[in-house]
């Protein structure tokens, strides 16, 4: 299917890629069906918006930065998009990015997760009921912790 998407003009995507939001994106609530896209800088995606195309999220997957992230959400929140806790090999678990001026500040929501039934390709922004996860963590910051850690 072709779309059109905020950062790469029109494309043509499978249909595989196309996520549904039965409750929205907080904040954008009414907007409902997405499509999942690789970013040309890894290791981030772009949730493209198929409503309205100026509206995209960039994504990440927490683990690249918090290898000990959980979403630590609702069992009822999960069962909405037919998953459980424990269903790790039909979930995909995504932050939202905020890209500010100075790049090196960006930040990603570990507070409010983007959670992906693989399976079924319907998904919920959730809320992480752990005071640890904000809704700001500085990427950058985070990996050269990581870094640190490692050596």
């Amino acid at each position: 299917m072709e779309i059109q998407t905020k950062a790469y003009g029109l494309i043509d995507v499978d249909e595989r890629q196309k996520i549904i939001f039965p409750t929205g994106i907080l904040g954008f609530e009414n907007l409902k069906e997405y499509a999942l896209l690789d970013a040309s800088q890894q290791p981030f995606y772009w949730l493209q918006s198929l409503d309205m195309s100026e509206i995209a999220f960039v994504l990440i997957n927490p683990l690249i930065f918090r290898p000990d992230y959980t979403p630590d959400v609702s069992a009822a929140e999960l069962q909405e998009i037919n998953l459980t806790a424990d269903d790790k090999e039909n979930s995909l678990i995504f932050t939202i990015v905020t890209i500010p001026e100075d790049q090196s500040r960006m930040t990603a929501n570990l507070q409010g997760p983007v959670i992906i039934n693989r399976k079924e390709r319907i998904a919920r922004q959730c809320i992480s009921t752990n005071a640890k996860w904000q809704t700001q963590h500085f990427i950058l910051d985070e990996l050269a912790a990581l870094k640190d850690s490692v050596c």
